[in-house]
C-alpha cells in the first residue's frame, strides 16, 4: 500500500451512534466516538494487518474497530475502567455463546430470587446482611461530590444486591467468561446507585448516572428502585447481542482474507507509550482529553474501587486535564497536551497518517496540537467538522450557544520535511470571519464550524499564536453579522441581508 497516495477524507461522515451493539448498550463511558466514523477512518488510512494505536483509548472504539477490520488494535488509557470495558468486549470473541448461557443460568438460579426479594427485607436486617458479604473499601470521594464516602452512593439494599451478584460472578474460573460477566455487572452498577437519574417523561428505569451528564457525583432527589436482577439480565442480553454482531463481522473478514486481527491493551502515560512503540504505528486515531469538565479518574471511582482497579498516585499525576482534585492549571494542561501529541507522532511511522479528534473554545489548545504536528514533520491534510450528530449532555443543554458539541477531526501525514508556516505581523479577526461567512453558502451554521475554520485560517497564514477570541466574542460577532441562535435546534440561522452589518 502506498500511503502517500491516500486521498484524505474530505467530508463529514454522518454518525451511526446506535448502530453497533458492541459499543452502545454494553457499558456507559465518557465521550465515546461514533464507531462508523472511526471505522471509516481506519479503513481509509490503513491496510489489513497494520498496527493501529490509540494513545487515549477511552472505552476502546479505535482498537476494537481496528481488530474487527483485521488489523492489530493497540488500546492505551491510564484509566483502568476504560481498559476493563475495551478488554471485556474483546473477550466476547474468545468464548462460545453456549458457555456464556450455561453460566448465566447458574447465576440466575443462585441469585435471581434473592436479588428480587431484597427490596422487601427490613432495613435493619439488610444492615446485618451487609456485614456478611464482601464489600469494596469505603473510600473518600472527590470534594465536589454530594456524598462523602463510597458507601454513601448506595442504599443498603443496592449495596447488598451488587455484593451478592459480584460474589457469584467471582466464582467463575474461566478468566474470559468472568470478565464478560463482570462487564455486565459493572454496567448494572451504573444504574444501581443513588446517582442514577430517570429521564423525564420515560419509564422510571430509563435514564443514566449524573456522572455522565454533569460530570460529578450528584445524588438523585428521588432514589429510583430498579430490580437489580432485571437490570443485570437486560445488560447481559445486550452483551449477547454484541457478541453475535462481532462474530458475524469476524467471519465475514475471514471469508475474504487471512485473519490476522489482534488486540492488545496498555495502561501507560503517552510519553511512556512512545518509548515502547517508537515509530511502530501504521495509523493513529485518537481523542485526547479536552481539558476541563471531565476528571476521568475521579469520576470512575464508582467502578474502579469495587473492581479492584484503583489508579495509582502516579496515574492521577499523569492525567491530562484542567482542575480535578490535583487542581491542574491551564498552563499545565497545554504543556502536557503538546507533549502528548508530539509523543503520538513519535509513535507513528514516517509516511503514515494520524487523525486527532478535538474541540474547544481555547485557541491555545489547537495551537499546541498544530505546533506539535509541525515539529514532528507532519502536514495537516484534512480538517473535518463533525456537526449535527453529537449526544447532547446536560452541560450542552444548559449552555446552549456557549458550549461546543461538534467534533473536529484533523488528519495529518507524517513525512521527513514539511514547509513551515509563515508568521504574519498583523491580525484582523473580523476580516477573517467575514471571509469565512462570505464563502459559506448555507442559511444554518454551527458555531463549531466557524471556530474550526477560524483556527485553520489563522494557522495557514501564521497568526494562530496571536489569535485570542473567546466564546462571547465569537457570539457577538455572529450577532453583529446578522446570525441568530436557534435554541431548539442548536445552530445559528442567517438573518435577512438588510440586518447583516458585515456586508
Amino acid at each position: 500500500m502506498n500511503y502517500s497516495e491516500i486521498n484524505p477524507i474530505s467530508k463529514r461522515i454522518p454518525a451511526k451512534r446506535q448502530g453497533a451493539k458492541r459499543h452502545y448498550g454494553i457499558h456507559p463511558y465518557f465521550t465515546r466516538r461514533p464507531f462508523n466514523v472511526v471505522r471509516d477512518y481506519i479503513i481509509n488510512y490503513s491496510a489489513s494487518g497494520d498496527t493501529i494505536i490509540d494513545p487515549f483509548g477511552g472505552s476502546g472504539v479505535t482498537a476494537i474497530e481496528a481488530f474487527l477490520e483485521n488489523r492489530i488494535g493497540i488500546q492505551n488509557d491510564i484509566n483502568p475502567l476504560a481498559n476493563f470495558i475495551a478488554s471485556g468486549i474483546i473477550e466476547l470473541s474468545k468464548v462460545s455463546s453456549e458457555d456464556i448461557l450455561y453460566y448465566l443460568k447458574i447465576i440466575e438460579i443462585n441469585c435471581k430470587n434473592e436479588l428480587t426479594n431484597i427490596s422487601a427485607i427490613d432495613e435493619s436486617k439488610i444492615d446485618i446482611k451487609i456485614y456478611q458479604v464482601k464489600l469494596p473499601p469505603n473510600i473518600k470521594l472527590p470534594s465536589n461530590s454530594d456524598a462523602e464516602r463510597y458507601f454513601d452512593l448506595f442504599t443498603p439494599s443496592q449495596l447488598l444486591s451488587m455484593a451478592i451478584l459480584k460474589t457469584e460472578i467471582d466464582k467463575i474460573e474461566n478468566p474470559s467468561l468472568r470478565h464478560i460477566f463482570l462487564l455486565a455487572w459493572s454496567s448494572t452498577l451504573a444504574r444501581i446507585n443513588k446517582t442514577f437519574i430517570s429521564t423525564q417523561g420515560r419509564a422510571e428505569s430509563r435514564g443514566g448516572s449524573s456522572i455522565f451528564s454533569i460530570y460529578r457525583y450528584k445524588l438523585a432527589k428521588n432514589i429510583v428502585k430498579i430490580n437489580p436482577w432485571d437490570c443485570f439480565y437486560n445488560r447481559f442480553h445486550n452483551i449477547l447481542r454484541a457478541r453475535k454482531e462481532m462474530m458475524q463481522n469476524i467471519e465475514l473478514k475471514k471469508a475474504k482474507d487471512k485473519w490476522v486481527g489482534d488486540f492488545k491493551v496498555y495502561r501507560l502515560d503517552v510519553e511512556e507509550l512512545r518509548n515502547l512503540f517508537f515509530e511502530s504505528a501504521d495509523y493513529i486515531f485518537t481523542d485526547p482529553p479536552y481539558g476541563g469538565h471531565i476528571s476521568y479518574l475521579d469520576l470512575s471511582i464508582l467502578w474502579n474501587s469495587w473492581l479492584g482497579l484503583m489508579p495509582s498516585k502516579k496515574n492521577y499525576e499523569e492525567e491530562i486535564i484542567v482542575g480535578g482534585e490535583l487542581k491542574f492549571t491551564e498552563e499545565h494542561y497545554i504543556n502536557r497536551l503538546k507533549k502528548s501529541i508530539k509523543a503520538s507522532f513519535d509513535i507513528l511511522k514516517y509516511d503514515r497518517w494520524l487523525s486527532i479528534v478535538f474541540q474547544h473554545w481555547n485557541i491555545e489548545y489547537f495551537e499546541a496540537i498544530l505546533s506539535a504536528a509541525e515539529e514532528s514533520h507532519a502536514e495537516l491534510k484534512s480538517a473535518i467538522t463533525q456537526i449535527g450528530d453529537t449526544i447532547w449532555s446536560m452541560h450542552k443543554k444548559k449552555g446552549k450557544e456557549s458550549v461546543l458539541a461538534g467534533e473536529f477531526i484533523l488528519s495529518f501525514y507524517k513525512k521527513n520535511k514539511i514547509k513551515g508556516v509563515k508568521e504574519a505581523k498583523q491580525i484582523d479577526i473580523k476580516s477573517i470571519i467575514i471571509k469565512i461567512l462570505q464563502n459559506y453558502k448555507n442559511d444554518k451554521l454551527y458555531a463549531e464550524y466557524l471556530l474550526n475554520q477560524l483556527v485553520l485560517e489563522a494557522w495557514k497564514i501564521g497568526i494562530i499564536k496571536q489569535l485570542k477570541i473567546n466564546r462571547d466574542q465569537l457570539i457577538e460577532l455572529l450577532n453583529e453579522a446578522g446570525w441568530n441562535y436557534d435554541d431548539k435546534n442548536h445552530y445559528w440561522c442567517k438573518a435577512s441581508k438588510s440586518t447583516n452589518l458585515f456586508y
